[in-house]
Parts: structure tokens; sequence; C-alpha cells
């Protein structure tokens, strides 16, 4: 947890302390977290707080990150998760401030996300008011169809949520979530080739992700 946090430092995905990486135990239903406003490259291992589902703190003694909740919300909605990385990634986040989503433009997207990555809608002044952080992981679960294949959303005027099967999973994804979200931002500046061929996403995703894989070694 530690490595990864600071990962998102050093890969850029986020400036200052904006940014944060979490892993959950779903056997001892524990939630490892960083610490609230800990600069990256002053993190130690053991600053990692642990909390239960319910928020509460069970091991160490700093603030847990503000976003706590909403990480907590979407292990509950997505049993496959067992790591989550939030960050301000510039790319990305200029997306999620537009309130587009990211269009599967090319192959290299469709290697690691089958579609488009949605953007939420924007919360209701009563959401805000009532439990904002909880309510941000709650329109990420409504904007989600398939968050396996697309392990990752934008939230409106925020910035992106990912997520993997693993923590380090989850930053892989971070990672190329901006890499695309900064090509098709360049690619629809230069023209609109419209919607990727379907065949040619589901081949590009499958040969990675599906059932005969054949990317990677055995």
């Amino acid at each position: 947890m530690c490595s990864v946090n600071r990962a998102i430092g050093e890969n850029g995905l986020a400036p200052l302390t904006w940014g944060n990486a979490s892993g959950f135990d779903r056997e001892h239903g524990v939630m490892a977290i960083k610490p609230s406003g800990v600069p990256y490259r002053k993190l130690t291992t053991e600053q990692i707080l642990l909390v239960n589902t319910a928020g509460e703190i069970v091991f160490g003694d700093l603030r847990p990150s503000s976003d706590t909740t909403t990480h907590l919300v979407l292990y509950q909605a997505f049993p496959e998760a067992a790591g989550i990385v939030h960050t301000h990634s510039l790319s990305a986040t200029i997306c999620a401030q537009a309130c587009i989503p990211i269009p599967c433009l090319g192959t290299t997207h469709a290697d690691h996300f089958c579609g488009d990555i949605p953007v939420t809608r924007d919360l209701t002044d009563e959401e805000i008011s009532i439990d904002y952080v909880g309510n941000t992981g709650r329109v990420i679960v409504e904007a989600v169809v398939d968050p396996v294949g697309i392990p990752a959303a934008l939230v409106a005027r925020h910035a992106p949520f990912v997520w993997g099967q693993s923590v380090e999973k989850a930053l892989e994804n971070a990672i190329a979530l901006e890499r695309i979200a900064a090509m098709a931002i360049a690619t629809m500046r230069l023209a609109d080739p419209g919607p990727m061929p379907e065949a040619l996403l589901r081949r590009h995703f499958e040969r990675k992700h599906g059932p005969n894989a054949s990317y990677g070694q055995a």
C-alpha cells in the first residue's frame, strides 16, 4: 500500500497530496488506505491506516483519506475490486471537469478498457450536503455498467477513480487511463474518427482479458 501510494506521485498521477490508493481484504473486512494530507515521498508503511467496513479505524493514529467512504462504497458495490486508486491526473481530470466520457478510439484504449470510460452525473444539492463523500461513490456505481470490463469512471467536475483485482492492477489501470485520455483529447483535435468498430474493440480487449487470452505469459 505504501509503495503504490508513492507511485501515484512518482508517475505524475496527482501533484501535492491530491490522490490516494486503498486495498481491501474481503476475508477480514478491512481496508488499508493512505492517511489524509501526508506527502507521497514522506509516506511510510507504519502510517498506512486500517479501517473496517463502517469506516472505523482499527489500526493507526492518523486521520484516513478524506475519500475513505467513497472507497468503501465502491468495494461494497464491486466485489471483484481489491484495490482502488484515485488520481487527479491531468488529461483524465480535464475530461472529468468537462463532464465528457473518454471515448474508445483505438486499440491502446481497448487493450485496457472494454469501451468508453463513463462520467457521472452531477450530485444534487441534497446529496452534497447530506453525504458528499459517500454519494460520490454512489454516483460512480450508478454510472458504471461493467465494473470488470471498464474498471474506471470520471466523477463529474472532480477526477477519476480506478480499480482492479489488486492495488497494483488498479495503479496500472490509472496509468493507462491517463495515457488514453491524453491520446483521445489529441485525436479529437485532429478529427472525429467515430466509434471504434466493436469487433476490433473486443478482439483487443479479449486477447488480454478474455478466457482465451493470448497476451503475456501463461
